[in-house]
């Protein structure tokens, strides 16, 4: 499947910000889907996942409280809205899809299949 995100772009501190990632040909909620992010000189760290049945989303601790991930079917979208955001949210946003039977949503191994990234930069 091949994922495209969108979305980024410059954000001031405490405002939002919402990133979608889409699917050419491919219907995204037979995926369990995930967002990550990638600063300069830092590991790809997992953001936010969300099961295929949308019931179990799934949050890392710096963002808990001001991210929401959500499954738009009819646009065939998965979304990360992005509220207070802090300038240590910059970054670039991967998502990501994994069709494998045993899925865990917090790890970059556990996904097939990535989008090309979008950069998100938060000033204060």
């Amino acid at each position: 499947v091949q994922l495209q995100a969108c979305g980024g772009g410059l954000a001031q501190a405490g405002g939002p910000l919402r990133l979608s990632c889409a699917s050419s040909g491919r219907t995204l909620r037979w995926y369990n889907m995930g967002w990550f992010r990638q600063a300069p000189g830092e590991e790809r760290e997992f953001v936010a996942a969300i099961r295929r049945s949308g019931e179990n989303t799934y949050y890392s601790e710096s963002v808990k409280g001001r991210f929401t991930i959500a499954r738009d079917n009819a646009k065939n979208t998965v979304d990360l809205q992005m509220n207070s955001l802090k300038p240590e949210d910059t970054a670039m946003y991967y998502c990501a899809a994994s069709d494998r039977v045993v899925y865990i949503p917090t790890i970059r191994g556990g996904y097939d299949y990535w989008g090309q990234g979008t950069q998100v930069t938060v000033s204060s």
